[in-house]
């Protein structure tokens, strides 16, 4: 079992989620702590990235995380109509440049 570590950006972003999206968030992060290979890879990084998919008001998103083990670092939230666009900026902030 993993230990889930999320970062302030990603405890700020998630605020802004409706209450059906979090609890959307939530149920699959639990699935990602037992075995985060679950979800697909995002490619071109040399980071263990991820990415979960979910929607949230006819919007789709990802939340992406870092798997080191024994932590699942719960990175950024992103808009999928970016298209990782942000994905960079993002890592830079949290300290993954």
């Amino acid at each position: 079992m993993f230990e889930l570590k999320p970062t302030d950006l990603f405890l700020e972003q998630i605020d802004s989620l409706s209450d059906e999206a979090i609890a959307l968030v939530r149920q699959k992060l639990e699935l990602a702590k037992a075995n985060p290979y679950r979800y697909k890879r995002i490619q071109g990084h040399k980071l263990f990235l991820f990415r979960i998919r979910f929607e949230d008001g006819r919007k789709e998103k990802r939340v992406i995380y870092l798997v080191d083990k024994p932590f699942v670092k719960i990175l950024c939230i992103l808009d999928r109509d970016k298209e990782y666009k942000d994905l960079k900026k993002y890592l830079k902030r949290v300290g993954y440049s």
